[in-house]
């Protein structure tokens, strides 16, 4: 996994962000609707979405003065790939170690 492919799952360490991507997993949210539904700030929820941004996990679109946020398909597809090919290499290596027991 190169560095750019692990941002991704570090991003996710922290359990605002996680809860975020929850909240716009159930469709888009503005800044002040996702403040409203977490323990912190509204600028740290800015500084969240920021980075879920900038990792590709999170678009946004401008609508008045509003900025309106949402998931970004491509980015979460990327972190399941990921995950899937780490656990198929994990299970194989279990099993290769399970047959050489044997």
């Amino acid at each position: 996994m190169t560095y750019e492919e692990a941002e991704g799952w570090t991003t996710l360490a922290d359990p605002n962000r996680r809860s975020i991507l929850m909240a716009l997993a159930e469709g888009e949210h503005t800044v002040s609707e996702l403040t409203e539904t977490l323990p912190v700030s509204q600028p740290a929820v800015s500084q969240h979405l920021k980075v879920l941004k900038h990792v590709g996990l999170v678009n946004d679109r401008a609508e008045g003065t509003k900025r309106i946020y949402r998931l970004n398909e491509a980015g979460v597809l990327a972190l399941r790939d990921q995950l899937d090919t780490f656990w198929k290499r994990a299970m194989s290596g279990f099993e290769q170690l399970m047959e050489e027991d044997q």
